[in-house]
This record gives C-alpha cells, structure tokens and sequence, in this order.
C-alpha cells in the first residue's frame, strides 16, 4: 500500500528520536497492509527505520535464547537446525556450545512459525517483535514467547529500559503495554523454560485459516505444569499448576482465569467454540504431559478442527 502521508524515514534506534505521527518500522508487513491511519486518528509523518539496527537477530546462552524483536520468523524457523550444527552461522551469535538437545522448548518453534499459514515472502520480512507489537490474539510469536515465559525489553525515549513478562505486555486485541514512543528490543526466553518438555494444539476453522485456539503446556522437572492460552483470548493467558490436575480442577481452573468476555470473537471463531475447545485442547496437553499416566504421544505439530459452531457469515477473512 502506497503511504502517502509519509514525510520521511528516518534510520534510527534510538527512542529519543520519536515524536508524534512515527511509526517503528521494522518489517512492514503489517504497516504497509493497513496503511498510515490505521494505527490512530492522526496519520502518520515519519516511519523510524530499524533496518540498519544491526542487531543480532538469536544470540545463545547458558541462560537461554535472546531474539532481537527485528529477528525474522524464517531465521526463527531456521534456529533449530543452526543450533544442531554450526550455532556461530549466519545472523545469531552463541556464547556457549550448542543447547539443542537438552531443549525440548525448541520444538515449539516451527509450529508456531507454521500457524501464519503465510508465504516465504512474508516469514523473510515480518518480524518477532513486529508480531508481538501489532498484539493480535491469533498472533503466533505471541504464542511462542509466552508460553516459554519470555520476557520482553522495552526501550523508552527517556534513555530507561523496563522488562515485563510477554504474558503481560499483551493487553487485549491490538492492544500492548507500550507507551508512546517506546521501542520493543528483544525478547529473552529462559533456559529453564526451554529446558521443559512441551505440548503444543492448535485449531482453526478451516485448513488454512488463522488460529481460532492456540494452547501450548510445559512440563519442568519438578513436576510443574504450565499451560498457556492465546489466539482464543483477546490477551494471552497462564495458568500454573504444582503437579497436572484432574479434569474437574483444570475445568474449574480454566473457568476462573478466564471470563467468558475474555474470549475472543470474530469472523474466526465464536466464543463459545472457542472455549470448548480450550477445554478440549487443556485436557489433551494435561494428558500427554502428565507423567503420571506416561503421556500421549507428542502431538507438537498444527492439528485443525472442523467448526463445532455455525460459521458467522462475513466479508473477506483477514489475512493470516
């Protein structure tokens, strides 16, 4: 889409540079689809271009992985098979040998990539942070990050720096904890999370369409379960478990995290579906996790339901 209202770009990283009417630009695959009012009632003058930022899009340590928020999803894709054979190639750095097989977390990585249910040209140009930024509930990196209990830095324009868990920086639909001017610069994902062993359910309501339910369950050593809840909520939600509960607790569980005004309602799911098929989807990863049974077989992959609800009828659906 042509932005004719933009007055110049502007190569910069810096969150002091920000006045009224920028916009970050990263990837632009979400800024140049909308258009220059579509991100408020004033049109935008500037786009800050993060192009040049230089910043090194993984980096691996002891501590777990940093992925810068100008990251693309297909050098995410990629990270699994960098870390299983040369973790210094191409855009990531590594301070310590490759982790890949004590992280079962990585797993997760390609099904969420797969849930844009995008093209090639796309995944080499949206970004991680650009995802988390435009904070829509089908948002797959969203998914991603906060269900390994990623961490988002957040750069102001008063030189300070802030963290928040990705779970909380989501607030609702298109909605995010950023203040104006502020700049999402990486989002750190923990070793301990990574090092959990992970279910990953998806759902949409036709093969290729966005993600109506997205649940992704980790399983730390101890016994901890941790399930995280997107794309049917308006904002991601988590619930932590000392060791995987009855099917009666998760139900009572889900129903007190989440207020049936919380579910999200659109073209791609009613709510009602949506949260029966929170519940259906909670039950899988509970059992597959639950070492007490000895777990289903993993399912980390895309799986896709037929609608349980009649289909809203609509204009064109939104793209992925």
């Amino acid at each position: 889409m042509d932005m004719n209202t933009i007055e110049a770009v502007v190569r910069t990283t810096d969150p002091a540079d920000w006045r009224d009417g920028d916009a970050w630009l990263a990837g632009g695959t979400v800024l140049f689809s909308y258009g220059s009012t579509a991100f408020g009632p004033e049109p935008l003058r500037r786009l800050l271009d993060l192009g040049s930022a230089g910043w090194p899009a993984v980096t691996v340590t002891d501590a777990g992985i940093e992925l810068a928020a100008t990251c693309t999803v297909a050098e995410l894709y990629a990270l699994p098979d960098t870390l299983a054979g040369s973790p210094t190639a191409g855009s990531m750095t590594a301070e310590s040998p490759a982790p890949a097989p004590d992280w079962p977390g990585l797993d997760l990585i390609r099904p969420c990539c797969d849930s844009f249910v995008a093209s090639f040209k796309v995944w080499n140009m949206s970004t991680v942070g650009g995802n988390l930024c435009t904070s829509l509930p089908a948002g797959p990196m969203i998914s991603l990050c906060a269900g390994l209990d990623g961490t988002a830095t957040v750069l102001s324009p008063d030189g300070s720096s802030r963290e928040l868990p990705v779970a909380e920086f989501i607030t609702g639909d298109g909605q995010n904890a950023l203040a104006p001017g502020e700049l999402l610069r990486s989002v750190s994902l923990p070793a301990s999370a990574l090092s959990s062993r992970v279910a990953f359910r998806r759902l949409s309501l036709s093969n290729l369409g966005r993600s109506g339910v997205l649940l992704i369950g980790t399983l730390d050593g101890c016994g901890h379960l941790t399930l995280t809840v997107t794309a049917a909520t308006k904002r991601p939600v988590q619930l932590r478990f000392g060791s995987a509960p009855d099917a009666e607790d998760l139900a009572a569980a889900l129903d007190g995290a989440i207020p049936d005004s919380l579910y999200h309602d659109d073209i791609h799911g009613l709510p009602a579906w949506r949260r029966d098929m929170t519940h259906r989807l909670a039950g899988e990863i509970r059992d597959e996790l639950d070492t007490r049974t000895g777990g289903m077989p993993s399912r980390v992959s895309g799986d896709f339901w037929p609608p349980q609800s009649p289909r809203r009828e609509s204009t064109p659906q939104e793209g992925a």
